[in-house]
């Protein structure tokens, strides 16, 4: 078999036009084509454009429903179906108003457990509201199903279990809320903002 040296490929004319020559144009440099290339801007933000009407009203619709999450603590919990890409069916605020949709659950605001991360912080974020576990999901995720947190239970030695309850915790070792900073509840408005079809 005989293999053929790799050939040089020429960059088409004009394809660095407009960018400031660096050490990124000969080898893969994402830090030096950015400090070559970044211009910081310092004005303000009378380029962005407003909210449309289709947004300001989906956005009505969902802000109304903010004061009984806070008075609740949360609006609704769908407690038996871990959240995966594809567990809940598609979820709408407004579908006829909606261009871009796809809510986290099937309803507004509504949360979704996370037991792969591990089942006792679902257990007791569910506690916590006023929320019972599902039962099904308790025996798949407490017998048969590993979660995030067992694995890092179980590759813990005995000594790094020893400093974790001598001192409450350690940083070099994880704890079951390390992920938990990481969760939110990321608002949609800007998913629903953009131009108005013509």
């Amino acid at each position: 078999m005989t293999v053929a040296p790799h050939a040089e490929v020429a960059a088409p004319a004009g394809a660095w036009r407009g960018f400031t020559a660096g050490r990124w144009r000969e080898s893969v440099d994402v830090r030096d084509f950015i400090q070559a290339n970044y211009t910081p801007y310092d004005g303000g933000p009378e380029f962005l454009a407003g909210p449309t009407e289709r947004t300001l009203a989906v956005w009505h619709q969902v802000s109304a429903l903010f004061p009984e999450e806070r008075r609740k603590g949360v609006l609704d919990v769908d407690a038996a179906t871990p959240s995966t890409i594809t567990s809940h069916a598609p979820g709408y605020i407004d579908r006829e108003r909606e261009l871009i949709v796809g809510l986290q659950t099937d309803a507004p605001l509504k949360r979704a457990i996370m037991p792969n991360g591990g089942l006792r912080m679902v257990e007791n974020g569910l506690k916590a509201y006023g929320y019972a576990p599902d039962p099904f999901v308790t025996e798949v995720f407490g017998t048969y199903r590993k979660t995030h947190n067992d694995g890092v239970f179980d590759a813990y030695t005995p000594g790094m279990r020893a400093a974790r309850r001598g001192r409450g915790s350690s940083p070099d070792c994880p704890t079951p809320t390390a992920g938990a900073g990481s969760s939110g509840d990321y608002r949609r408005v800007a998913l629903v903002t953009g131009t108005e079809p013509g």
